[in-house]
């Protein structure tokens, strides 16, 4: 639409002389006139001469642009109606009708002198020609429009007179701004004064009597009826303006009158349509009469003002054209009134909030006038711009009804009566400048830049919506800004800009405001006042929502997944300090390469609470298929996550995949992983030593804490309307109000002839789609692993490569059934067919899925004993099940139950979860024992270590009490492992194993230890002290030493049943035991330890039978003498040893004898040396390298022992004396490992003598005990032991006696 051709402005050759006869136009002046002709027929509609015959304004038109034009005919420019610019102009642009190309240059470059990043606004060659109007005349807004016949156009004038309305100009220089999005008009930025065609008409002057405010202002509290009052002119200065308001659809402004001489003011509303055009020509300062005022209040205060009626005027004033009036009999009485009392009154009526309501330091904002120019705009939905690069305007607590026309980059505004807050908001780099309703904003000049124009929505406008229904102070209005920003940003490519911030206005609320408005409940205080907009004008005291203000520290934040992923590993690390990992009495007797190991895997957790402000977490639930674990999304990133239920079921919801979550309560897990070659735990604080830092994160919460902002339709229905998957598109989703599953209604089963193949072709030729569902119960479900499937590729031939999958072993139940329209329903038609059959002929119904590929996404959906459906899109065809089935093994195996078909899971099947096993009737699925043909019942864990177990893999519950890193044992190397370990990702060592002590219920004794290969780690989250878990399909084993433990292997799975409680969140890799042992005799231990790994005894200390003391090398473990390392061959390099004491403790209770054995920190804990003692013996030893003392006749096996040596006779001293005799508090465990099999000992006899009398008795033979802590028995502590312990017994003895 825009026209150039050169700088050149053609003018035609016709001129004016005087009263000569023009001269004949040209063939150019012809064609251009004839142009013109048309478009006035057209465009402008004819108007009556003094004759009262109707005539085209051609020759006005024609007559007035020769005179704009210097007296040529610009036949460069052509004319434009409002219809042509409106519809096929689609880009900024302006034109100026008298300019050279010179001035125009120069006005260009002069505009871009703020913003020089900005390109000026082209030129156009336009000639634009049309009637100044208020609008049409059923519908004014107070608005400016020029219109001709073909349409009409909003427009923005920095000048106006009211003489103009509904006369006809040429716009010699003007500017037409479209919208940004094209979807509707722009409007036209008039930059000169427009240029009349006719003559405009004059004002009749005539004498006003009128009165002035001073004597005017008493007249407000008259108690006389306003209906006999005659109507009165007021003249005065106009001393303040209010922006144009629109309320229950009335659109009105205030003004204000000023005594010429005083302070004295009187408020007048205008109302009336015909009169809001007055908006535009009002000037501050300036002087003006008004006739025809009556006086009006209002309902809800009683505030009374002046009110414009329809006969009323707006004059400037001239004082040779007015003449004071006096007041009539009916204003009589009322002038006496003092105007300070009705001051007094505005005064005590003025309603400001006690200091109570407004906690901490309040700021007062300053009111102040400023001049800038419009840099940026910031967020023009919310009425945020940016003035000369360092000020923010907010004019979002005015209505700006003009649609914020003519603010644009480069447009100059003058503010006056602003409130300036400083640094509202802590995260706000600005000074923010805030316009009330009682503050100006005028346009002191248009952009000359092409920038773009974004007005701003006020119907559905959610950011003004909570504004005004929270009547929200700056501070929180700029922080609910940048929330509603944040929301965009991140998901707008997932659902839509509009779909985001949908009004609960219109229809039912969208995202963001489920989101914000609990926000907003909860800071916003219940005892905020509502916004009285009059009160905020009229008062004589101003008082309004930016009045007084608090710098905000917002409580919450909303960050992306990516920079909450940064944030946690850098807390992560910050709080990493090795030598905290682990118990310094331990870490000082460990070797290089089992210290190293202890702190290769280590984590921490981080609730909202860990950070100030709390963190608040959002994003779209996705599942990877490559990585088949599920998480959350957003623009910036992905972040892996794990849900459970508080009643401890899993989570198979897979209605939520692709649903927007609002999580408030969560723990982020930071899994530490480090490399290092730490010589000893003296070079633990060290940093020097860490030679790599690797961390994954993720984070684990309980579906119960999740807010769904919006919940997509259904994935089949998706899948229907569209094959093409698309991750991001918004339009192919819905807004539900729970995430509840949709199921599919039932069509006739019996499928089309012509329909056979639909599976394939995806929509069938009738344009129905329809699509197959199959109802199955999961019975097993093994682990993802690499597995040797061989299928066939699509380009032929088969794939060779391990395929990374998992496999599931599934129940059909009845047959597939063939769905069309979705819709809700709570009956499962196949159990009720699977019940009438009794289960006869169902073993055929038995399958093994195989996911690969894609399915693999479905991986943390599918549990065991759930009931779930396949859905198969675009599909008719009802043995499509059947089709895809293939052996797993030879066609004559085929006959044998135990061997299922194989059926692999196609990547566009849907997935959908009904229900789990025990909420059916039981009638309904009696028969899956008979059907399935094996057991899966979760075993406990006692029963797991009762010797009298056969099974071998095995299915259990249990919560984790401890998780400690350690070393593959060496003869267990499957070859699936082999084959994990060519896999990427894995964060650990090929030769380490995770080892997790479980027990069956919190504070359990009963332990049972299981074995993870560090390979299989890489897709198991959420393995952490406190968690219960289910274990499926783990191989029971039982070791030389008759230690009954469980390893994982190919076929295993782990279930998250529940998270740990943030009380029981441990930053180390090893939480340790929480529950302190049970008080036993050693009598017992014989019967009660297989089932009780950890117990304590109060028992007394005979004697101490061997004692080693040694100091070893960290690398080689030989010993290390002098400060090096006594291996020769070949020499060891190591310059660090360690420390290392054992010692064999005889014990007894009364009831039994037991040998104990201890270690390191144990040792002096027995011989009861205090730590610096102990430390003198240790470094006694450092200098010979060992030592080694036993009691009695047999001679020692340790180092040959120096009479002189005074370490030597101090230790055997204390061994043999009777200092170490005395009771103590023993907690252990079974010593398994003095020998391979554990057979029960006969009973032995042996004499006692005590003083001269000798007995004989029958002793049990002494157990092995490992010590885990000793504890010194006070004398009170020793008679409540006794005490406890007596009572036990005569407890034993009663049940003895009683059987």
């Amino acid at each position: 639409m825009e026209r150039g051709g050169g700088d050149r402005r053609a003018r035609g050759s016709a001129r004016c002389c005087g009263d000569a006869v023009m001269a004949e136009p040209s063939a150019a002046e012809q064609r251009w006139l004839q142009t013109a002709r048309d478009f006035v027929l057209r465009a402008l509609p004819a108007s009556p001469d003094p004759g009262g015959t109707e005539r085209p304004p051609l020759d006005a038109v024609l007559r007035c642009v020769r005179s704009a034009g210097g007296g040529d005919l610009p036949l460069g420019y052509s004319f434009i109606s409002i219809s042509d610019l409106k519809h096929q102009q689609h880009a900024p642009c302006c034109s100026h009708l008298t300019w050279s190309t010179n001035t125009f240059k120069e006005w260009a470059h002069q505009g871009k002198g703020a913003l020089p990043m900005h390109s000026s606004l082209p030129r156009a060659y336009l000639i634009l020609v049309g009637y100044l109007t208020d609008g049409r005349q059923e519908d004014k807004d107070g608005c400016l429009y020029v219109k001709d016949s073909t349409g009409i156009i909003a427009c923005e004038l920095l000048r106006f007179e009211l003489e103009w309305l509904e006369s006809l100009f040429l716009f010699p220089s003007w500017a037409y701004i479209p919208q940004t999005d094209h979807s509707a008009a722009g409007y036209i930025e008039i930059l000169v004064d427009p240029v009349p065609v006719n003559r405009l008409p004059k004002e009749v002057s005539e004498t006003i009597p009128v009165i002035y405010p001073a004597l005017a202002e008493p007249l407000l509290v008259s108690r006389i009826p306003c209906k006999k009052r005659s109507k009165l002119s007021v003249a005065g200065e106009l001393s303040r303006l209010s922006p144009l308001l629109c309320i229950h659809q009335k659109t009105f402004f205030f003004l204000f009158l000023k005594c010429f001489t005083s302070v004295v003011w009187v408020p007048v509303l205008v109302k009336k349509p015909n009169q809001l055009a007055w908006h535009h020509t009002l000037q501050l300062g300036r002087r003006y009469t008004i006739t025809g005022l009556s006086i009006s209040s209002l309902k809800k205060s009683g505030q009374r003002m002046f009110v414009t009626s329809i006969s009323s005027r707006l004059l400037p004033y001239c004082a040779e054209k007015v003449k004071e009036q006096a007041l009539d009999s009916s204003w009589q009485g009322e002038s006496s009134l003092s105007a300070s009392l009705e001051t007094t009154e505005h005064f005590n009526d003025s309603s400001e909030l006690s200091a109570e309501e407004w906690p901490g330091l309040m700021k007062e904002s300053k009111i102040i006038s400023y001049v800038g120019t419009v840099t940026k705009i910031l967020n023009a939905q919310a009425g945020l711009y940016e003035l000369d690069n360092k000020v923010c305007l907010c004019l979002a607590y005015q209505q700006l009804l003009n649609s914020a026309r003519g603010i644009r980059p480069g447009a100059c505004v003058e503010l006056i009566d602003v409130h300036l807050l400083q640094k509202p908001l802590v995260s706000s780099p600005f000074i923010v400048l805030g316009a009330c309703l009682n503050s100006t904003v005028l346009l002191r000049s248009f952009s000359r830049l092409s920038t773009p124009y974004h007005p701003p929505v006020t119907s559905r406008n959610l950011y003004l919506q909570l504004l005004f229904r929270y009547n929200l102070g700056m501070p929180l209005y700029l922080w609910l800004v940048s929330l509603l920003e944040t929301f965009k940003e991140r998901f707008s490519c997932f659902f839509g800009h509009q779909r985001l911030l949908l009004s609960s206005i219109h229809q039912n609320p969208g995202p963001a405001e489920k989101f914000l408005v609990p926000v907003l409940q909860a800071v916003v205080p219940d005892r905020r006042e509502t916004r009285d907009i009059y009160q905020e004008i009229l008062a004589k005291v101003h008082h309004c929502p930016l009045q007084k203000y608090l710098t905000l520290d917002p409580p919450y934040q909303v960050p992306s997944l990516s920079a909450l992923g940064r944030v946690a590993e850098q807390k992560g690390w910050e709080g990493f300090c090795p030598s905290q990992l682990l118990s310094p009495l331990e870490a000082q007797h460990m070797g290089t390469q089992e210290l190293n190991r202890r702190l290769a895997w280590s984590y921490c957790t981080l609730s909202a609470g860990s950070f100030q402000p709390r963190l608040i977490l959002l994003g779209v639930l996705r599942v990877s298929s490559r990585r088949s674990s599920l998480q959350l999304q957003d623009s910036s990133g992905t972040l892996p996550c794990v849900i459970s239920h508080r009643d401890s079921s899993p989570f198979a919801n897979t209605a939520l995949i692709g649903s927007l979550l609002q999580v408030e309560n969560y723990q982020l897990v930071v899994e530490r992983f480090i490399q290092s070659d730490f010589p000893s735990w003296e070079q633990l604080e060290n940093s020097e030593h860490v030679r790599e830092k690797k961390t994954s994160i993720y984070v684990q919460f309980y579906f119960e804490d999740v807010q769904v902002l919006h919940s997509v339709e259904g994935q089949i229905q998706k899948d229907r309307r569209s094959n093409s998957r698309k991750k991001n598109d918004g339009s192919s989703t819905s807004d539900l109000e729970t995430p509840e599953a949709k199921v599919l209604k039932l069509e006739d089963p019996t499928p089309d002839p012509g329909r056979d193949e639909g599976c394939q072709r995806g929509q069938s030729s009738t344009g129905i789609t329809s699509c197959v569902s199959h109802l199955f119960l999961v019975t097993q479900k093994e682990g993802l692993m690499l597995r040797n499937y061989q299928l066939l590729r699509e380009g032929g031939g088969e794939e060779q490569e391990p395929q990374r999958s998992f496999q599931a072993t599934v129940l059909w139940l009845g047959r597939p059934q063939l769905w069309s329209h979705p819709r809700e329903t709570k009956s499962l038609p196949e159990l009720e067919e699977a019940n009438h059959d009794g289960g006869e002929g169902m073993t055929r119904q038995e399958a093994l899925l195989l996911f690969m590929g894609k399915s693999l996404q479905w991986f943390p959906f599918l549990h065991l004993d759930g009931l779930y459906r396949f859905i198969v899109p675009h599909c008719s065809d009802l043995e499509v099940f059947d089709k895809l089935s293939f052996p797993p093994v030879p066609a004559e195996f085929l006959g044998r139950p135990s061997c299922p078909l194989c059926l692999p899971v196609q990547d566009n099947w849907h997935l959908q979860h009904e229900t789990w096993l025990p909420f059916p009737a039981e009638c309904q699925l009696a028969a899956r024992a008979a059907l399935t043909g094996m057991d899966q019942r979760v075993s406990s864990i006692p029963e797991i270590l009762s010797n009298s177990f056969r099974g071998s893999l095995v299915s259990f519950s249990g919560e984790i009490v401890e998780r400690t890193l350690c070393a593959s044992p060496k003869n267990e190397k499957p070859s699936a492992t082999l084959s994990l370990r060519k896999q990427k990702g894995s964060l650990l060592a090929s030769d380490h194993s995770v080892k997790l002590s479980i027990s069956a219920v919190a504070g359990s004794p009963v332990v049972l230890d299981i074995y993870i290969a560090a390979t299989y780690l890489q897709h198991l989250r959420g393995l952490l002290p406190g968690a219960k878990i289910l274990f499926q399909n783990l191989e029971r084993k039982i070791s030389r030493f008759h230690n009954v433990y469980c390893a994982y292997i190919a076929s295993s799975c782990v279930t998250i049943l529940s998270l740990p409680a943030s009380h029981q969140l441990f930053t180390s890799s090893c939480a340790g035991r929480a529950s302190s042992p049970s008080l036993v005799f050693i009598s017992n231990l014989q019967h009660h330890l297989q089932n009780l790994p950890q117990a304590r005894i109060l028992c007394h200390v005979s004697c101490v039978l061997t004692l080693s003391l040694q100091w070893v090398c960290s690398l080689c473990s030989s010993i290390f003498k002098e400060g090096k390392c006594t291996r020769h061959s070949p020499p060891c390099p190591s310059h660090t040893g360690v420390r290392q004491a054992s010692a064999r403790v005889l014990v007894e209770d009364g009831t039994g004898e037991a040998l104990v054995l201890c270690r390191n920190q144990h040792v002096a804990a027995m011989l009861g040396l205090s730590l610096l003692e102990w430390e003198a013996v240790q470094s006694c030893v450092q200098s010979r390298g060992s030592l080694f003392i036993q009691y009695g006749e047999a001679t020692g096996t340790g180092c040959v022992e120096e009479l002189e040596d005074p370490i030597a006779c101090y230790l055997r001293n204390l061994c043999r004396s009777s200092l170490i005799c005395r009771p103590i508090l023993l907690d252990f465990s079974l010593d398994r490992k003095p020998s391979k099999v554990l057979q029960p000992a006969p009973v032995q006899v042996r004499n006692f003598r005590c003083g001269e009398m000798e007995f004989v008795s029958q002793v049990r033979p002494r157990q092995s005990l490992l010590c885990l802590n000793v504890e010194e028995v006070g004398q009170k502590a020793l008679c409540c032991l006794n005490r406890e312990r007596i009572e036990r017994m005569s407890g034993h003895c009663q049940v003895g006696t009683t059987t």
